[in-house]
């Protein structure tokens, strides 16, 4: 059986999850240094693609979790769907930024938005915090996400205990 052209897997490798947000951070840093906002659009592309199916089409995903994490030692799980959320978030962020500098001019606005993201990325970068995945959870504590969403969150979080 194939697995489906769409679809986040439900878990994935912390460490592929933080070496991407490094190549975002990177990114970042990037478009802010240089002025270069059509950078924002690429960064938006690739965040769709991690939405739509995880590392699988988007070439800094791939590259993350085939080449670069497994140099890093063993495979450390941690749940999909909150990951999936997060690019949900970096795509929202990257695609309101990239609409307002290159269609409206609004290069403030799109830094403000991408030094924003720059910060969550390096948080998850460097200490694994991972702000999509907070606001993930906050969600689910208040029953907008159903529990069911995310069955592999409760599977790790029991497994860790």
């Amino acid at each position: 059986m194939s697995a489906p052209i769409i679809g986040f897997p439900s878990v994935v490798n912390e460490k592929a999850a933080r070496v991407v947000a490094g190549f975002v951070a990177a990114l970042g840093v990037l478009v802010l240094v240089t002025g270069w906002h059509w950078v924002t659009a690429l960064m938006a592309a690739g965040f769709l693609l991690r939405v739509l199916g995880g590392p699988r089409y988007s070439p800094i995903g791939r590259v993350a979790a085939q080449v670069i994490a497994p140099r890093l030692g063993r495979v450390v799980p941690t749940a999909g769907p909150p990951k999936r959320f997060a690019q949900a978030i970096g795509l929202g962020f990257t695609g309101v930024a990239a609409v307002a500098a290159l269609a409206f001019g609004a290069t403030g606005l799109a830094s403000v938005l991408i030094g924003v993201l720059v910060v969550c990325a390096l948080l998850e970068a460097a200490v694994g915090w991972c702000a999509g995945c907070f606001v993930f959870a906050q969600l689910m504590r208040w029953g907008l996400i159903p529990e069911e969403t995310c069955e592999a969150c409760n599977n790790l979080a029991l497994a860790r205990q």
